[in-house]
């Protein structure tokens, strides 16, 4: 065969090749296999929403019309004097006490030995001179630190001594609203691409299901704002005042003024023991008789053992007929998940708390294991009206509310054609603050 020559550089040969490296197989040149994708979007770690508390709780939400609420309380009737010292000297007891105003015949109770005083002469200050009310013999007290219990007072016959003028004690209290924004975006050009995956009724825009994804993330933000938020005013000592007022969470506002169980053990309530110590000090604040609890799933646990335990030595009793907070009806608090029990004549409403299990959350932390929030109503010391002990409110006037916002801006991207960007930005945005009514009645679960 006579070679033929070819372009320059270049070289023919025309020798037939009859090894398999010659040669591709049709599916490695178009990929004539279709690709087996299954339609299904897998949520891998199952419902990841943690709002719902607030709700469940029954927080109300309202309108508010300023920068900021304000609500009263009302303090303790009576009053114990702590004292940080105490000396005897002549039958005479000194005590050291924060400064303040006493009357001559006063008569105090030592509340760790129960012994008792009567004041000599009218006092103020710090330092406070006593002698026993029975004029026996004492001793220096066993405790150097305690508290004086005011019993009242006893005057002598004919007597013109005056009692010093006690004002009712009232609490203002106050938490700025605050505002919380998020924000999602989708290119045109991504706008109109079909994805494998069915978001539901055939739809398989993944910018769909992405927004949706953005928007639930939003709302679980600011539930954890209206939970852990606390308030920036620009009035403390270290950091950087970054000109916004901030405002308290659930977790804030019980931290600073509710009851705090704090426990070294892994399980802060997992014995009859610790958890009466909790319904003696709801006694003592002046609890209603049903509260929710909200747990973490090894507190949870911890209890459902405790309650084990305790039926089967008849310590602790079933719920027939006592579901007051859900319409006395027990079928409608087994379907929101809630399991209950009575115990000290208090009624306890046990549920699971998601955002203390996801691990992304406060599942990563040891800081807070649950709470118990009170279900009732408690009176406004100022108005005589009754209000929720929870209660979250939003920015609202004429109509405009500022809830829960959402709007979406864009150049002509799904229709929305408000600027020149090839895109559409999906908004959000709310203005709210959470109000604790009588916080001393709150209860938190803390590691």
């Amino acid at each position: 065969m006579a070679n033929i020559a070819g372009p320059a550089g270049s070289e023919v040969n025309p020798a037939f090749r009859t090894t398999a490296d010659t040669y591709a197989a049709l599916n490695d040149l178009i990929g004539t296999n279709k690709e087996m994708v299954m339609p299904e979007l897998v949520e891998t770690y199952g419902d990841q929403g943690i709002t719902g508390f607030l709700r469940l709780t029954g927080a109300v939400q309202s309108a508010g019309t300023a920068d900021q609420i304000e609500w009263f309380q009302v303090g303790r009737r009576h009053k114990v004097i702590a004292f940080t010292g105490a000396a005897e000297s002549s039958d005479t007891v000194t005590f050291t006490i924060s400064d303040h105003a006493l009357n001559k015949y006063d008569v105090l109770m030592d509340a760790n030995t129960g012994v008792r005083y009567i004041v000599d002469s009218d006092h103020t200050g710090t330092s406070l001179t006593v002698s026993p009310l029975n004029m026996d013999a004492i001793t220096a007290p066993t405790d150097t630190t305690g508290d004086l219990i005011l019993l009242g007072n006893m005057h002598p016959q004919g007597g013109n001594e005056q009692t010093y003028f006690v004002e009712t004690d009232v609490e203002r209290k106050k938490n700025p609203f605050a505002i919380v924004k998020g924000k999602h975006e989708v290119a045109g050009s991504q706008a109109t691409n079909i994805g494998w995956v069915n978001l539901g009724n055939g739809e398989y825009r993944w910018f769909m299901y992405a927004e949706g994804e953005a928007r639930k993330r939003f709302e679980d933000q600011r539930e954890m704002i209206m939970l852990f938020g606390e308030q920036h005013d620009g009035t403390g000592a270290a950091g950087a005042d970054l000109g916004f007022a901030g405002s308290d969470g659930y977790v804030t506002q019980v931290q600073a003024g509710g009851i705090n169980i704090t426990n070294a053990n892994a399980n802060p309530l997992d014995s009859f023991a610790e958890f009466d110590d909790i319904i003696i000090e709801l006694d003592k604040q002046g609890a209603p008789a049903e509260y929710a609890m909200y747990l973490n799933r090894k507190q949870d646990l911890a209890i459902d053992d405790m309650l084990a335990s305790g039926v089967a030595t008849s310590v602790t009793a079933g719920l027939p007929g006592q579901f007051g907070a859900f319409n006395n009806d027990a079928d409608m608090a087994v379907k929101l998940g809630f399991k209950s029990f009575t115990r000290g004549g208090y009624t306890f409403h046990k549920h699971d708390w998601k955002l203390l299990n996801d691990p992304t959350l406060l599942g990563a932390s040891n800081y807070l294991q649950g709470a118990m929030v009170p279900l009732a109503n408690v009176a406004d010391p100022r108005t005589g009206a009754s209000a929720p002990s929870l209660a979250m409110y939003y920015k609202e006037a004429n109509g405009y509310s500022r809830e829960l916002e959402h709007w979406v801006t864009g150049g002509g991207v799904l229709g929305y054609n408000t600027n020149g960007d090839d895109k559409a930005t999906f908004h959000y945005r709310s203005e709210c603050a959470l109000v604790v009514r009588a916080a001393n009645q709150h209860v938190l679960i803390r590691g």
